[in-house]
């Protein structure tokens, strides 16, 4: 059975991004996959300090709740990540969750090894991102995506793909939109079932 997590990044609670989880992950568990919400507000855990100790073994220094979640990305077969825009990019906690991920890039690309150690036995990997901003500037997503996209690389996984939401302010806002939990449950549904 297929593992899809989903990280809600907004440090709003029920907010527009995490309501568009919600919705892809019933569609991922309509399609027969095993899901998993990770609400990122609810772990404490430090910024990445920089201190490129994880170049040497892999492993992040600093023993904190992002332990947990290494172990969940490390798990999932399928990663739907959702983050708003604030300031014209990823969200903080967003940020935070990537930069603190720097052991996979260690791993990766100073130590030459793989990230996922059992990868032939296992399904491929691939991630989704979903995403809103308040405003209507057509390149808003643009910046978010290169970055979401690097980070699903690093974790080896194939980027399948974002559904964005311009003029989404307002708590609970994504509600009004008249395609938006149908587009996401759809996209839940294929990202388990390609």
């Amino acid at each position: 059975m297929i593992t899809c997590i989903g990280i809600a990044c907004s440090p709003r609670r029920g907010g527009n991004t995490s309501l568009l989880l919600e919705q892809a992950l019933t569609g991922a568990a309509q399609g027969g996959a095993r899901t998993e919400l990770i609400t990122l507000s609810d772990y404490n855990f430090r910024p990445c300090q920089g201190c490129n100790a994880c170049s040497k073994d892999g492993e992040c220094i600093l023993k904190d709740d992002m332990q947990q979640i290494y172990q969940r990305l490390l798990a999932a077969d399928r990663l739907i990540l959702a983050a708003p825009i604030f300031s014209m990019h990823l969200n903080a906690q967003a940020k935070a969750l990537i930069d603190r991920s720097q052991r996979f890039w260690s791993t990766k690309f100073a130590l030459k090894r793989r990230v996922i150690q059992d990868a032939a036995s296992r399904p491929y990997r691939a991630g989704m991102f979903l995403s809103v901003c308040g405003t209507a500037f057509p390149d808003m997503f643009d910046c978010a995506t290169k970055v979401v996209r690097y980070y699903f690389n690093m974790l080896e996984m194939r980027y399948a793909g974002g559904h964005f939401y311009w003029q989404i302010d307002e708590k609970g806002a994504i509600r009004n939109h008249p395609t938006a939990f149908q587009e996401v449950l759809e996209a839940g549904l294929r990202l388990v079932s390609e």
